[in-house]
């Protein structure tokens, strides 16, 4: 019903035969067994996200069909985030990591230290690779958010500008966020820059003999070249040690949860631009983390990528990037904004940060800790309690690190007692 919803196909007969879906089924679609399958995707064991099967669908130039503000909004695309962030809970396999032996320290690049650091009083028991799949999501939401922002359709003279005040109550008024786009930024032009010799070596115009590449090739060599001298995500200091499989493994399912989610999206253009970047942001976890050197030899594997996962790795770097930029569009915008008018953007901001703290719910559970308040401990039940009515996941998360935080207790009275046999780690 929505106008700016709608996307711009593009017929079969415009488009070159070796890109066309039979073709392509012929050449990427993996066999059977090599395949978990659900109607109309799949995906492989390597694979971090789910994947089209050719099988239907729609061909969509998505120059034609530019992310911006479409007027989707109110409680379905609240949902649909919502569901997104609740695939944060690495209930089981988190608490197989907390009580396995720690695996030897690891010195952050400057580019993740900053923004992977502990913060809060849950922080110390929260593993490094949830905290990496929350800014991964989170950066992505302030991406397309800053992208709708300025791209953004003035309702009453149907004119596109872009739109400060919704920048900065979605973006701007949580530093955190823009530091979670430049993160997710820092990802995407590790994986580029990783497997540079297979997207300098991939036959983009798809005649078999590069012919007509030399323009694209270009282009791509000097993204390439860019990626390989600001991609410093160390990813070597993920998925170590004893339990680490068991870790990757949810990761992977709980991301790959995530693609699908984005298919629930009532908006096609939003759903088109939802599952290009959850596509791209799965293909660079692929490459950092499934792949190992000889698999990049484009020689050896020269369908190691499927066309959808080159254009999604390649769109998603690009939106993240233009990100920024209109980021520093925005501050131009700012710094030419009259005081007045500065004054009352930083107060509905203010009121939007309150609102939203005023209703975010606890993911813990109350227990009992000897150096917390009886206030605090009941002020815990009456929060606990009201994320239980409000959602499955909150309650189960909550419940879960309020048991560890009382065998926590129960370990500490042990030693203050001098009863070395007392509880251990494995109960």
């Amino acid at each position: 019903m929505n106008r700016e919803c709608a996307i711009t196909t593009v017929d079969e007969s415009e488009i070159p035969p070796s890109w066309r879906a039979s073709e392509l089924s012929r050449l990427e679609l993996p066999s059977e067994d090599l395949r978990n399958t659900i109607p109309g995707c799949y995906y492989r064991d390597s694979d971090f996200c789910f994947l089209d099967d050719l099988s239907e669908g729609d061909y969509v130039d998505l120059t034609a069909n530019p992310e911006r503000f479409t007027g989707y909004t109110g409680p379905s695309a609240h949902r649909v985030w919502a569901s997104i962030y609740e695939e944060n809970c690495f209930g089981i396999s988190e608490w197989a990591l907390s009580s396995a032996p720690n695996p030897a320290p690891v010195t952050l690049p400057d580019s993740m230290t900053g923004v992977l650091r502990s913060e809060g009083a849950d922080s110390s028991r929260t593993c490094l690779e949830k905290r990496v799949y929350y800014k991964i999501i989170s950066g992505l939401h302030a991406s397309i958010s800053t992208h709708i922002c300025y791209e953004f359709m003035n309702q009453t003279t149907g004119e596109w500008s872009p739109n400060l005040e919704c920048f900065i109550n979605r973006v701007a008024a949580y530093p955190e966020r823009l530091q979670y786009i430049y993160f997710d930024l820092v990802l995407l032009t590790r994986a580029v820059a990783r497997i540079g010799p297979y997207l300098s070596a991939y036959d983009y115009c798809g005649t078999g003999t590069h012919k007509g590449d030399d323009d694209t090739l270009n282009q791509v060599k000097n993204v390439i070249g860019i990626a390989q001298t600001v991609g410093k995500f160390d990813e070597t200091v993920l998925f170590r040690g004893e339990n680490a499989a068991i870790l990757k493994e949810e990761f992977k399912q709980h991301f790959r949860n995530v693609t699908r989610i984005m298919d629930c999206v009532g908006c096609d253009k939003c759903r088109l631009w939802g599952k290009v970047q959850t596509s791209g942001v799965g293909t660079a976890l692929k490459i950092l983390f499934e792949l190992d050197e000889k698999a990049l030899d484009p020689h050896l594997n020269s369908n190691l990528l499927s066309r959808s996962e080159v254009v999604a790795l390649i769109n998603t770097l690009h939106r993240l990037s233009e990100s920024l930029y209109f980021v520093n569009e925005f501050r131009k915008i700012w710094a030419e904004t009259a005081q007045s008018e500065e004054q009352r953007l930083i107060h509905e901001a203010e009121k939007v940060v309150a609102s939203e703290d005023a209703v975010k719910p606890p993911s813990h559970s109350p227990s009992a800790d000897a150096n917390r308040p009886p206030r605090a401990f009941f002020d815990d039940v009456q929060r606990w309690l009201w994320a239980c009515r409000n959602g499955t996941m909150d309650c189960v998360r909550g419940l879960l690190l309020g048991l560890r935080n009382l065998l926590d207790a129960l370990t500490n009275i042990f030693k203050l007692s001098g009863k070395e046999q007392g509880p251990h780690s494995e109960f």
